[in-house]
Formats: C-alpha cells, sequence, structure tokens
C-alpha cells in the first residue's frame, strides 16, 4: 500500500528519488510525481489548449516516465530530460488527435468561448492569452519563450522550416500584444 508519498520522501533528494524509482518503489514514483505533475501539466495545456488533452497527456508522460526512466542517464537536469519528454509526449499527441485538432485553429473557435479562457482557473494573464492563440503559433511560442527552445531544435520537433518557426513565433508575439492591449 502507498504511503503518503510527501512525508515519505520530503527529505530526499531528487537524485535519490530517481534511484529508488529505478529500482521499481512506487511511493518514491509517487512522491516524483508530486514534485513535477504541476509543471507537466501546464506545458501540456500549453500546448494542446485543452484541459482535458493537457490531462491525458500528462497521464500519458508519467506512465512514460515510469517505463522509460531507466534510460535517465543523470547527463542533463531530471526536469530538463522530464521537460524534454514532456514537449516529444504533447506534440506526438498532437499529431495522434489530428482530426480533434484541425477543428481547433485557436482557442476562440475551440469548443470553449473566450469566457471559458477567463474563468480557467489557475491561469495567469499570459497562459489565457496563449491559449487563444493558433495552434502552430501557440506550439512555437510556448516552445521558445516560455520553454527555452531554439528555432532550430522547434523546426526539428515540429516538422516546420526554421524560418516557419520564426514566422509563427512573431505572429504570436503581435497576437499576444495586440489581445494585451485590447484588454
Amino acid at each position: 500500500m502507498l504511503i503518503d508519498a510527501k512525508q515519505a520522501f520530503t527529505q530526499l533528494s531528487e537524485d535519490a528519488l530517481i534511484t529508488r524509482v529505478k529500482s521499481g518503489d512506487q511511493n518514491a514514483y509517487a512522491a516524483l510525481y508530486e514534485l513535477h505533475v504541476k509543471r507537466v501539466y501546464g506545458l501540456c495545456l500549453r500546448l494542446l489548449a485543452d484541459r482535458e488533452h493537457a490531462e491525458d497527456a500528462t497521464q500519458e508522460v508519467f506512465v512514460q516516465l515510469w517505463h522509460k526512466i531507466a534510460s535517465f542517464e543523470g547527463q542533463s537536469q531530471f526536469s530538463t530530460w522530464l521537460h524534454s519528454v514532456t514537449s516529444n509526449i504533447a506534440i506526438s499527441y498532437l499529431r495522434k488527435h489530428k482530426n480533434w485538432l484541425q477543428k481547433v485553429v485557436s482557442f476562440e473557435q475551440s469548443g470553449m468561448d473566450e469566457q471559458s479562457a477567463t474563468d480557467c482557473q489557475g491561469l495567469n494573464g499570459l497562459d489565457k492569452l496563449v491559449l487563444r492563440l493558433p495552434e502552430r503559433a501557440r506550439m512555437v511560442f510556448v516552445l521558445h519563450a516560455i520553454e527555452g527552445y531554439r528555432h532550430e531544435e522547434i523546426a526539428t520537433m515540429l516538422g516546420m522550416a526554421v524560418g516557419s518557426s520564426k514566422s509563427q513565433f512573431h505572429r504570436a508575439r503581435q497576437l499576444l500584444k495586440e489581445w494585451y492591449e485590447n484588454e
């Protein structure tokens, strides 16, 4: 039976948790999950612009984490590695659900109206505006401005030209600036 993960591992370092997870310790996995779930969900939500899909992608990230943690060799920070896994899974999720996502050109045209965006709990002003961006512009903006990827990396991840990545980023900035000024 799992014990309170936060309580059991408050004094363990992340490295110790990772070592325990690699050996199959479910309590350590629960503690690692608690440490990172909010950030993983936040990135999935920014990329997918839909709460249900972000929840599904977040769940997939942690399923993959359990299966792939042995491949984490510690050559980078764990949060960096997990961030990369999360980005890749969210992008794969977008591709896998393309039929649904083709209907989602921007947040305003999705199933949620602008009032729903305003009512989103836990989102700051920028996040609410980012969710309104068209899909490609949103993804490029999140990956570049918020997550720190270079345009060359984004182009590879999204299967686009570097110039397209830069153009989408510029488009996103212009829309965000316009929307911010009109609020």
